[in-house]
Parts: C-alpha cells; sequence; structure tokens
C-alpha cells in the first residue's frame, strides 16, 4: 500500500461519448448497410451550432452543439453520436445521459415522421450488432497531469491497477448479451457487450486491437489531463449508470493520492474479463499477482474495502459528490451479487434485467434456445430507443427500475446546461451572437468580426466558468464586446501566408 504524500485530487469531472447503432428497415441497403443514411437523418433533427471550419472526416462529421444544455452530436462511421455536457456528479451524469437519449428520441420520432410509408428508422442503445461489431460507449474523467503519467508511463502497477479494477466491474456496469463475437469460444450469455472486443491491455487505439486502457491524450483544455475511458458498455437502468462512473471517480481519486493496494493487481486482467464475463452464474475465478483466486464480485468487494478506508481519511465531497451514497449503492449491490439475489438485482442491473427477460421467454416458448433468431432479435430490443418497442423502457414503465433521478431532473438537463461546470458559459455563449460564432469546441468558443478577426473565448478549465463564476455577466447588460471582455475573451487575427522560414505575413 502506498500510503498519500499531499492532496493533489482534481475534481473527477465526467463526460461521455457514445455511439448509437442506427439503420433504416424497409430501404435498400448500400454498400456500407443504412447506418450513415439514418446517422444523417437523426442528425438533421438535432439542432445545434457547427463548427463552419471543420473539414469532413468519417469518424467527425457534422459536430454540432448545443445551445440547449452545452451537449454536442455528430456522425463517426455511420453512427449517430451523443456527448454529454461535462457534470460534476455521477447522479448528474445519468441525468444528463438519460437527457440526451431524450433528445436522440426525439430526433428519432421526427426523422421517422419524414419517412414513406414502409421505412423505419431504428435506434439501439448498446455496443454491439451480434455480427461482429462493435462501437463504443466511451468515459471520460478528469485527472491530473502527473497522475495521468504515471498510470500510463511510469508505474505500470497503477496501470494493471485500473485495468484490474475494470475487469471486474462488469458485474454492475455490463448491458450483457446473447452469444459471443469475433471468433471467441461459444457461449450461450455473457455479462458484457466490449468483454468479446478488448484485446490488449493499453494502447492509443479505439477500433481495433481494443485496449482496456485507452492512452489517447486529448485534453480537451489546458486543466488536467483527461482520460478516455473505451472499456464500459452503455448503460440504461439508474444505478448501473452511476456505479459505472460514480465508482470509477472514486477509483481515480484513490490513484491520485497514490492508495494503491498491489494485493488487487491481476495477472492477466484481459483474460479476468473473459472469463468473468462469460460466468453469470457469477462463479468464475481469475488470480491476482499474489496468488489468490478470486471471483469478480469478491474482487470488487476488496475494492470496495479499499475505497471505504480512502474515503475516511479523505474528505471527497468537492473531487467525488455524494460519495458516501456512491459506496452505500456499490455495497448494497455487491451484497445482493455475492448473495445471487437476481429479483432484486433486476431493477439495478442491464445484465440482469436482461436475462431475466431473456430467460422468461425461453420458458414460454420451449421451442426456442439461445442461438433461436427470435432470442438474438429481444437481446437487441432491450436497447431500442424507441419508447413502445424497447424492453427497458417497458419495464421502466411498470415501474420495474430503481430510479434514482427524477423525470424532473431528466427534463431539466434537456434545456439546461449542468450549472458546475464550464458547459453553463459554454451555452450561454451559443445562445448569444449565435451567427457570427465562427468555430466551437468543449474548451473555447470562437466569435468572427466584421474586420476578419475573431474574438475567441477561452473555456480551458472543465471546472471553471461555472454558473457562479459567469452568470453575472450574460445578465448585467453589457453590449457584446464588453460581455467577451469580461469572459477574458483574446483577439486573434488570421493568418494569411506562411513563410518557409516559419514567420506568417
Amino acid at each position: 500500500m502506498f500510503s498519500p504524500t499531499s492532496s493533489k485530487m482534481l475534481p473527477k469531472i465526467l463526460g461521455a461519448d457514445v455511439e448509437l447503432g442506427n439503420f433504416i428497415v424497409g430501404r435498400e441497403s448500400g454498400e456500407w448497410g443504412t447506418g450513415p443514411q439514418a446517422a444523417e437523418a437523426l442528425l438533421e433533427e438535432i439542432s445545434g451550432i457547427s463548427n463552419r471550419r471543420l473539414a469532413y472526416h468519417p469518424q467527425d462529421w457534422g459536430r454540432r452543439y448545443l445551445p440547449d444544455n452545452g451537449s454536442c452530436a455528430y456522425i463517426d462511421l455511420g453512427h449517430l453520436e451523443i456527448c454529454l455536457p461535462e457534470t460534476r456528479s455521477a447522479f448528474d451524469f445519468l441525468a444528463c445521459w438519460q437527457a440526451m437519449l431524450r433528445i436522440a428520441r426525439r430526433a428519432l420520432d421526427t426523422a421517422n415522421d419524414k419517412l414513406t410509408d414502409g421505412q423505419r428508422i431504428h435506434v439501439l442503445v448498446n455496443n454491439s450488432d451480434g455480427l461482429g461489431h462493435s462501437y463504443g460507449s466511451h468515459l471520460s474523467v478528469l485527472l491530473q497531469r502527473e497522475t495521468w503519467e504515471r498510470l500510463l508511463h511510469r508505474r505500470l502497477h497503477y496501470l494493471l491497477y485500473l485495468a484490474s479494477f475494470q475487469s471486474s466491474s462488469i458485474v454492475y456496469a455490463g448491458q450483457g448479451k446473447v452469444g459471443s463475437e469475433g471468433g471467441a469460444a461459444p457461449v450461450q450469455y455473457q455479462i458484457s457487450q466490449r468483454a468479446d472486443f478488448m484485446e490488449t491491455m493499453v494502447g492509443p487505439q479505439t477500433t481495433y486491437q481494443r485496449p482496456m486502457v485507452n492512452t489517447r491524450d486529448e485534453p480537451l483544455g489546458t486543466t488536467g489531463a483527461r482520460l478516455h475511458n473505451i472499456f464500459y458498455d452503455s448503460n440504461l437502468c439508474h444505478v448501473a449508470t452511476v456505479l459505472k462512473a460514480g465508482v470509477l471517480q472514486i477509483v481515480l481519486a484513490m490513484l491520485e493520492e497514490d492508495w494503491v493496494s498491489c494485493d488487487l493487481l491481476l495477472e492477466d486482467p484481459v483474460e479476468a474479463l473473459t472469463r468473468w464475463s462469460r460466468d453469470p452464474t457469477l462463479q468464475a475465478r481469475a488470480t491476482t499477482i499474489t496468488g489468490s483466486s478470486l471471483t469478480a464480485v469478491e474482487h470488487q468487494l476488496l475494492f470496495l474495502e479499499e475505497a471505504r478506508s480512502f474515503v475516511e481519511h479523505h474528505p471527497l465531497e468537492t473531487v467525488v459528490p455524494r460519495a458516501a451514497e456512491i459506496l452505500g449503492l456499490w455495497e448494497s449491490t455487491l451484497v445482493q451479487l455475492e448473495a445471487k439475489d437476481y429479483p432484486s438485482l433486476r431493477s439495478r442491473l442491464d445484465w440482469v434485467l436482461k436475462l431475466s427477460i431473456l430467460q422468461a421467454s425461453l420458458r414460454n416458448h420451449p421451442e426456442l434456445d439461445w442461438n433461436s433468431p427470435e432470442i438474438k432479435h429481444l437481446d437487441q430490443m432491450y436497447a431500442s430507443l424507441d419508447r413502445e418497442d424497447g424492453l427497458y423502457w417497458c419495464s421502466e414503465r411498470r415501474g420495474d427500475i430503481e430510479v434514482l433521478v427524477t423525470e424532473a431532473d431528466i427534463e431539466r438537463f434537456v434545456h439546461e446546461p449542468p450549472e458546475d461546470t464550464r458547459a453553463w458559459t459554454r451555452a450561454m455563449l451559443l445562445r448569444t451572437s449565435a451567427e457570427t460564432i465562427d468555430d466551437v469546441d468543449w474548451h473555447y468558443v470562437r466569435f468572427a468580426n466584421p474586420d476578419g478577426s475573431y474574438w475567441r473565448v477561452p473555456l480551458d478549465d472543465p471546472a471553471g466558468s461555472t454558473r457562479h463564476d459567469t452568470e453575472s455577466f450574460f445578465r448585467s447588460g453589457l453590449s457584446f464586446d464588453q460581455l467577451l471582455r469580461a469572459l477574458d475573451a483574446r483577439q486573434e487575427f488570421p493568418i494569411t501566408s506562411i513563410n518557409y522560414y516559419g514567420g506568417t505575413t
């Protein structure tokens, strides 16, 4: 165990960029299927402000930022990708995630109304089509830059600690899926949709040989570093979503304070992930570097014990809001998992809820088995965004889901940004003189001037530029130029040409 040195934790600001499965039924499929056409039709129905200078790129096309809540949407390789505004709390993260799904659903409904008879767009909030293709649900967390360097470049046991934690965390963060993909051995049902696609422990890539810990270094500001996590499934259950985000916040805070127990390191996190994912009975075991043989739940219980001790010695409210509630949810969920209390877990965890739905269907239709197309269809329909067709939403309407945020909380984030991150100021700027916005990104908004120069408003700190910081500027009746100066805007001039000696003219 490494003892803490000095308090250097940054607020564990959360973000996410999530690809959705989309296609059109009733339309002839082209070379790339109907996914790109579906994504374009969906994005067309999401109002936002685009970067006017962004060239076409298949992994980032049509990006637009939403003035309502400071979020973003674009097309990535034929998928509609929705990006959450930055949040401090895992509970706000849940509400913003559900809000973005509401925005995508409204776009789906409007786009379908415009299609000809016999055609219909479907959207799936999942990470695997069952045919060997996986798409991401990327979770971003703010880290201190020094911690990021230690984690990925200097202290390999930190890397192994994070990868080991992620391996067993699927017991509450998996969505579940029927069968296997990517040449893996056959299995009836497994816990994690991404497990078959995690092939190595570390690397910068996201679309091949996917790593459990991604090294992409895109800080999106000058404060800290952004850990870009590509490991997790998309969740719909409230408890699963909060645990996925909130427990990761706590574990990364532990890493920032050098609170690392080497007893929890797995010999092979990738192999452990595969083994644990393929056993929904939760009996499979993996080996730690000290020789202990643990189930995934036992492994998580040891992490919980470490986290409780850590929180007792470190006040976390400004770093991980509502940390005590997250710990309580984590513990009660693990206790239920240890007891195999699946009836109680149905309301909390996607993979358990989906498994119970599929098992009920198999009981009611003895002619079916796990290889039947009907069962594979139900697997996909669990995560349908359509409120009538989606099996998750049917369960929610019946009151079968443990709800952690209200519909009012969700609807608020459809129309308003989080108030305690830079998302608030971004949204306000997007609503101000929108016709002069020339360029926008997570960490700045740039406005064009008639003389060809620009005003660039920096949003470098994800935890800064909050409503408390900047609201008075927007409400005080300042002229547009005065507002920009109050926000520390910097005037920039276009480069007209570059000579061979590196100068500009």
